[in-house]
């Protein structure tokens, strides 16, 4: 199926912005996304065609919504301060990133697993939990295996999930797991939660600090007016900004302008 988009959209930037860690780019200007059970291909045939491997009804239905395309990100690039020069050309460089929506247990998850590590290893981390608590799937391109499922990660053994080069994490991900498990936080009903309740609640997960649940807001629930503040981010604001955070600037928008400073960083390391 072919479908148009108009808007920003590059795929490699996407895979490369720190927001998810299972997109790949498979063979050539192929590239793969996956979330739950459903997976997509992707193949750019021009500056705003794609050929997709789904159905009309599972792009509707799962795809438009996990890559944001209600929202206008050329018009949001355009409400940068005529003044704020790093975020000009972070916006420059980033340009073509989309905030994806993704599922919340894999963010919360993933991000727990994403402390002090670079994003090669979480890749490889996140990676070999799949292989070994989730459910194999076969596809023209590869094998692949979706995220455990809550019930799938709790019958896990401490030491299954150290196996996964969890480190120091693994606690937290096993107590995580049962705190969900137990019934005693459901993560669907924080969709309906403001934001300030939002991060607190997810602050009573083990490991989860404002940055992890900012991460978690994000690129779960949507909370495009959160900015995640990591080493990259500080590092910007104090060497940027006179020690001032910018994203006040931004309001709703503050957790895009975040994705094209990290990106920036991401690929202008020294």
């Amino acid at each position: 199926m072919e479908i148009k988009i108009n808007d920003d959209f590059d795929l490699t930037k996407i895979i490369n912005s720190g927001q998810c860690f299972r997109g790949k780019e498979i063979e050539e200007n192929i590239y793969r996304f996956i979330t739950n059970d459903e997976i997509i291909y992707i193949r750019k045939k021009s500056d705003d065609a794609y050929e997709i491997s789904c159905d009309e009804r599972a792009w509707n239905k799962v795809w438009k919504n996990y890559f944001d395309m209600e929202r206008n990100y050329k018009e949001i690039r355009k409400q940068i301060l005529e003044n704020d020069t790093f975020l000009i050309k972070s916006a420059r460089t980033g340009r073509g990133i989309r905030i994806l929506n993704q599922d919340p247990w894999e963010m919360l998850i993933t991000f727990i697993t994403s402390q002090r590590k670079s994003i090669p290893a979480i890749r490889s981390a996140i990676e070999k939990l799949c292989i070994l608590a989730g459910n194999k799937k076969t596809t023209d391109y590869e094998t692949i295996y979706t995220f455990p499922t809550i019930e799938t990660l709790s019958e896990l053994a401490l030491k299954d999930l150290e196996s996964c080069g969890l480190g120091y994490r693994a606690p937290y991900i096993y107590k995580t797991t049962q705190i969900i498990r137990k019934g005693e936080i459901n993560l669907e009903e924080l969709y309906a939660y403001n934001d300030e309740k939002l991060i607190e609640t997810l602050k009573i997960f083990p490991g989860v600090g404002i940055k992890v649940a900012n991460c978690v807001a994000l690129f779960a629930y949507g909370r495009t007016n959160r900015a995640p503040v990591d080493v990259w981010i500080e590092r910007i604001i104090k060497n940027e900004y006179e020690g001032i955070n910018p994203f006040n600037n931004y309001k709703t928008n503050a957790g895009i302008m975040q994705q094209y400073m990290f990106y920036y960083m991401q690929v202008n390391k020294k």
